[in-house]
């Protein structure tokens, strides 16, 4: 008996939904042998797996790579950062009758991300301020209208448990005013740092906090890798870039002017962020002859003229710091007091907890 009209069209729509769900099935089966079983797919998943790795969302990346390709990616990681920190820089930079006390800043943007460019032309104009809160990290904007500062970005690393830290506690050395305000290493033991000398010079890489005081460094923070030195990128390519993420970094040109780079991330339909190998090709191409990577992430802000410049990208607005690099029409005139003078640090912590205003 032939089947009824009523039941053919039924019988087509489940013959389309069968053949529909077998193309679902062999694209997910092909995208998978591309995703980990081809060169082009891995480099996009090594890619993922850097930028979760810059995240709260780490652990996500063994997914991914798996937790021991994982742990090795990120040992290997801090290893060629210390590496990079060692390249021996030469210094040519002039800085005799620097006068052009001109602040400025300049929209940049590049294939997935947007962000800007705050020019410091004269170097000495620099201070590294710390929060002013027991206890407790700042936000910059605070930071800036505090001290009166013409502008201003994040600084150094900080003890972050859970990616949610209270933002008081540095990592590594915090240097103000040519004072050692913080350190959890001894004098002797080398640290990844980035700063700038009584004379204006940037300074950056791997040294002891008793070589910093000898070379007259003033202000500096704990941050990694030096990526620029002597007006070579030392990042290949961007496989080496440490994945996609909001970005802060330090240069400086051969005529002393500093550059800080913010570029925005994690904000799809705006921007989603750059690797280091981004932030080093556009300085580059800037003239930067050193440079240095900053916290980046959730920390990435630029303040100017009591405004917030960039987008950051945390939902809840502006992280709670313990550094940043401010820009002063009269920088000997600051005052950086030690607010982690008298503490007991090394058991402090750090776990976010709301303060009292």
């Amino acid at each position: 008996m032939a089947p009824s009209p009523a039941r053919r069209p039924k019988r087509r729509r489940r013959r389309a939904l069968r053949f529909a769900a077998l193309i679902v099935l062999l694209a997910l089966l092909g995208f998978v042998y591309w995703f980990y079983f081809t060169a082009s797919g891995t480099d996009l998943r090594y890619m993922l797996a850097d930028t979760l790795i810059t995240t709260q969302h780490r652990d996500y990346a063994k997914y991914l790579i798996g937790q021991d390709e994982l742990n090795r990616r990120v040992d290997e990681y801090f290893k060629k950062f210390d590496e990079m920190g060692m390249e021996k820089d030469d210094h040519d930079v002039s800085l005799g009758g620097k006068t052009n006390n001109s602040v400025q800043v300049e929209p940049v943007s590049g294939k997935n991300f947007k962000g800007y460019l705050l020019y410091v032309h004269n170097p000495r104009m620099l201070r590294v301020v710390t929060t002013s809160i027991k206890g407790q990290g700042e936000q910059i904007l605070s930071m800036v209208k505090r001290t009166g500062a013409i502008a201003g970005v994040n600084g150094g690393a900080f003890d972050d448990p859970g990616y949610d830290g209270n933002g008081f506690k540095p990592s590594g050395i915090v240097m103000s005013g040519g004072k050692l305000l913080y350190s959890d290493v001894g004098m002797n033991t080398p640290v990844n740092m980035v700063g700038i000398d009584r004379n204006g010079l940037m300074v950056a890489g791997r040294y002891k906090p008793s070589e910093l005081l000898q070379m007259g460094v003033t202000d500096a923070v704990s941050f990694q890798p030096k990526f620029i030195v002597n007006g070579k990128g030392l990042i290949k390519n961007e496989a080496d870039g440490w994945g996609i993420a909001p970005r802060t970094c330090m240069a400086q040109k051969k005529d002393g002017t500093i550059m800080f780079l913010v570029i925005d991330g994690r904000q799809p339909g705006y921007s989603i962020g750059a690797t280091l190998y981004d932030a080093q090709q556009l300085l580059l191409a800037k003239g930067a002859v050193t440079a240095a990577n900053l916290d980046g992430g959730s920390s990435s802000v630029l303040v100017k003229d009591d405004q917030v410049v960039n987008r950051p990208s945390s939902s809840y607005g502006m992280r709670y710091l313990p550094t940043a690099f401010l820009v002063f029409d009269h920088p000997d005139r600051v005052k950086v007091p030690n607010i982690w003078s008298g503490m007991d640090m090394a058991h402090f912590n750090s776990a976010f907890k709301p303060f009292a205003s």
